[in-house]
């Protein structure tokens, strides 16, 4: 009997140490937490901190705002929702072009037009998806590359028409643009931590 409470005795200071140091642990978690959560609010919802840090920052926030999870989540996951955004205004606009390609009745224009869907299909098919897979991985040097190829594709298509306004993809090439901008700046964000 006297060596149970002797080895009661002997586990007790390791219990208790251990219970101290679980506490201050959370103690330390709770506490940082707390001040990572009062500058957020302090400056505004990380959305906005994001999109002021843009070239387009209405732009930028009327499309993150829309989206349900972007303000529940970080600035990696911002700039994830970004890239998707820019693929699916890509998707339709290849779409819309090769809508075009079927209505259109005169052979220069339909050129210039099947050279514009020959640059976004790597745009959709293969850049965007692979910016996208680059900032899931935290890989932000190749997911920059990925969106400057995507506005250099997208540009090339622009100068197929001399005159925005003699393009009937002159609209959609220039939102394009823009959607680049800014995931270009988010993810120079976080490139820079």
């Amino acid at each position: 009997m006297k060596r149970n409470s002797t080895s009661m005795s002997s586990f007790a200071p390791h219990t208790l140490l251990l219970l101290l140091s679980f506490s201050c642990i959370l103690f330390t978690l709770t506490h940082s937490s707390s001040v990572i959560l009062k500058d957020e609010n302090d400056d505004g919802d990380l959305v906005d901190q994001i999109c002021k840090k843009t070239p387009f920052f209405d732009l930028c926030s009327n499309i993150l705002h829309s989206n349900p999870l972007a303000p529940k989540t970080d600035p990696k996951g911002i700039a994830l929702i970004m890239v998707n955004n820019i693929l699916a205004n890509a998707t339709d606009t290849l779409s819309y072009i090769e809508e075009l390609i079927k209505q259109n009745s005169d052979q220069k224009l339909e050129q210039d037009l099947a050279f514009c869907a020959e640059s976004y299909i790597p745009v959709v098919k293969y850049i965007l998806p692979q910016a996208a897979e680059a900032i899931s991985q935290g890989r932000f040097g190749f997911a920059s590359y990925s969106i400057s190829d995507a506005e250099k594709e997208v540009d090339a298509c622009n100068k197929k028409f001399p005159g925005s306004s003699q393009s009937p993809l002159g609209d959609r090439n220039n939102i394009m643009q823009k959607l680049v901008d800014v995931a270009s700046a988010i993810v120079k964000l976080l490139l820079n931590g």
